[in-house]
């Protein structure tokens, strides 16, 4: 095995490891948070186990181990922002948006429990992605970054970030429009939530203000170079490695990068996007083997 291989093969285990924190992580909250209705567990329960990479809170505790802070600094948060996540794929698939069958390979929550139990789970997730943060605020008193960093993450989820991306996708159906819109669509609708937990990270981890400028421009190109990626896996894409429909994009007259400019250029663009990202990484003069090895994962992914 020669080093490249080495270090993937070192990458993917890695990627498991913190992978399985999230997930245990998960459990023990849905496992211990109060529900009333059996019926609404259910359906919750079975949108966050559904799978899924968990790039967003894989984020949040490699930026931790880049600063040498424990992950338990920021699993509260990193778990708050995948059921904000969550919440926002079980209403994404609704009739009334995507009107998506699959989602992970498996039948859409609504699919499953019908739009009504679908929506009220979403709703729910979100509530109880604020309870997890604000329990761990109440835990520290109060400690201002963790304020800063539940401050992030409902900035991100609200209607100045992904809910307002998610609109103005909407509007964009059926319309001509020109790149800088599209750009601004995805950076509200998808980087927004791929932003916030390396920005909320580098709240919680308290860590100098030219790091969080690099981290923040190194956010940015990692929330695009994940959509264009998304709208090149709509076109050439397998749905059994994507775990849902292929040309649902097309299908719904949708804005995408692959359309505008097309499957060459967006690979171009997700290419000069991934050079950028590691040029900021390096001027951090941290150890950012893992970071750089997500960024690669993300830019080559076939899922």
């Amino acid at each position: 095995m020669n080093n490249i291989e080495s270090s993937h093969s070192q990458f993917k285990t890695k990627l498991l490891q913190l992978s399985k924190i999230i997930e245990d992580a998960l459990v023990h909250y849905l496992d211990k948070w109060p529900i009333a209705s059996p019926e609404l567990r259910k359906a919750i329960e079975y949108s966050v186990k559904a799978g899924g990479k968990r790039i967003r809170p894989v984020f949040m505790l490699a930026v931790a181990k880049m600063y040498d802070k424990p992950y338990s600094l920021v699993l509260p948060y990193a778990c708050a922002l995948e059921l904000i996540h969550t919440f926002s794929l079980v209403h994404d698939d609704l009739p009334c948006m995507d009107d998506d069958d699959l989602r992970r390979g498996l039948p859409t929550c609504h699919k499953v429990f019908g739009e009504a139990m679908a929506v009220l789970a979403g709703d729910a997730m979100l509530n109880l992605a604020f309870e997890i943060m604000i329990e761990d605020i109440e835990l520290n008193e109060g400690n201002l970054s963790q304020l800063k960093a539940m401050k992030i993450i409902a900035n991100a989820s609200g209607g100045a970030g992904m809910i307002s991306g998610q609109v103005l996708d909407l509007e964009a159906e059926n319309k001509s429009i020109q790149y800088e819109d599209l750009e601004k669509i995805h950076l509200l609708k998808t980087g927004a939530l791929l932003s916030a937990p390396i920005m909320a990270a580098a709240e919680l981890c308290e860590i100098p203000e030219k790091d969080k400028k690099a981290l923040e421009s190194f956010a940015k190109n990692i929330g695009l170079t994940f959509q264009i990626m998304d709208d090149i896996l709509d076109v050439v894409g397998e749905e059994k490695k994507i775990g849902k429909p292929v040309g649902s994009d097309a299908e719904n007259s949708k804005s995408t990068f692959a359309k505008l400019i097309g499957i060459e250029e967006s690979k171009k663009k997700v290419l000069a996007l991934t050079d950028d990202s590691f040029e900021k990484l390096k001027s951090l003069n941290r150890n950012t083997w893992f970071m750089e090895e997500l960024s690669s994962f993300l830019a080559n992914r076939e899922y």
